[in-house]
């Protein structure tokens, strides 16, 4: 009997994000749709995550930063900084989106892969929210792992076009949680904190410079850390389309860097937990049918 690939899912993921948001949020309505339409998935892969524990939420960011953000009583200065008016409803977002990705992580280990419709909010940091992210849901479902001892070397592998610096902030002295970024050196966030591995790469640059780049630095890396568990941000502003994203890589090229990422993980029998980070196309299309074909391979990768 084929295993079922997981996929977490909440209705609030959408809706707080309806009024004032500057980019394409109707992406995470559309992609569960576009994953039945096509055949991919079935209804019953989704599940619905709960409002994550606020002592879960401080494994990976600051007590104080988390009850103000609980509370609502974040500065104004903060908020800027964050870019969303702060709410209620934006609030528990956060909090449904970090439990689903540590749900995920437990599928992951059932199934060797499993998936958030959202997340990927790398820009969060320890004690400070930035770049529309509240919460750092892949940090803490790391954090969350090697505090339950189910996990002793994580290998978080974040191929945004952004630097994932919130992420790279909250693990900078880890000796458990090791962080790789491969993203736009002239991108946001213009003053970078220090991952495990950094690679900056250069505007405009095309597909097989990437996935050759990707390769030498993923053989690098799975070699010298040997992780039992990835986390992969596989956001799609990679794409030569992005408004934001400042590269040249293709659709088939986005392909390809997720199925290397999927077999690296899926040969050596190490758990992924995927989210899916950023996209900002000019149209919709685009960015939803890139964060599809990531799901498509995984299906086809790990047999589902």
């Amino acid at each position: 009997m084929k295993h079922l690939l997981r996929i977490a899912h909440h209705p609030a993921y959408v809706h707080p994000l309806r009024e004032g948001h500057r980019f394409p949020m109707l992406k995470y309505e559309l992609i569960p749709l576009q994953l039945m339409r096509e055949g991919v998935v079935q209804a019953n892969s989704f599940f619905v995550p709960k409002l994550a524990m606020k002592e879960v939420i401080c494994l990976a960011h600051d007590g104080q930063y988390v009850q103000h953000l609980l509370d609502l009583s974040l500065d104004a200065k903060m908020v800027r900084r964050i870019g969303f008016p702060l709410s209620r409803s934006l609030v528990e977002r956060e909090l449904y989106l970090v439990d689903g990705t540590i749900q995920a992580c437990h599928y992951a280990m059932e199934n060797g892969v499993a998936f958030n419709t959202a997340g990927g909010t790398h820009h969060a940091g320890r004690d400070f929210g930035e770049g529309f992210c509240l919460l750092n849901d892949q940090a803490v479902g790391a954090a969350y792992l090697v505090e339950k001892g189910i996990a002793k070397r994580v290998l978080i592998i974040d191929l945004d076009v952004h630097q994932g610096n919130g992420t790279a902030h909250i693990f900078e002295d880890s000796s458990s949680v090791f962080t790789f970024s491969m993203h736009g050196d002239k991108n946001f966030p213009f003053i970078k904190e220090r991952s495990f591995l950094d690679v900056p790469l250069v505007d405009g640059i095309t597909d097989e410079v990437y996935l050759a780049l990707l390769k030498q630095h993923l053989d690098t890396l799975f070699a010298s850390i040997q992780p039992d568990f990835v986390f992969y941000q596989a956001g799609v502003d990679v794409l030569e389309t992005d408004k934001l994203g400042k590269l040249k890589l293709t659709a088939e090229g986005c392909s390809r860097r997720d199925e290397m990422v999927f077999r690296y993980c899926h040969e050596r029998s190490i758990p992924v937990q995927v989210s899916m980070g950023g996209g900002y196309s000019t149209h919709i299309k685009d960015i939803v049918n890139a964060h599809v074909e990531t799901y498509r391979i995984a299906v086809n990768v790990y047999g589902f």
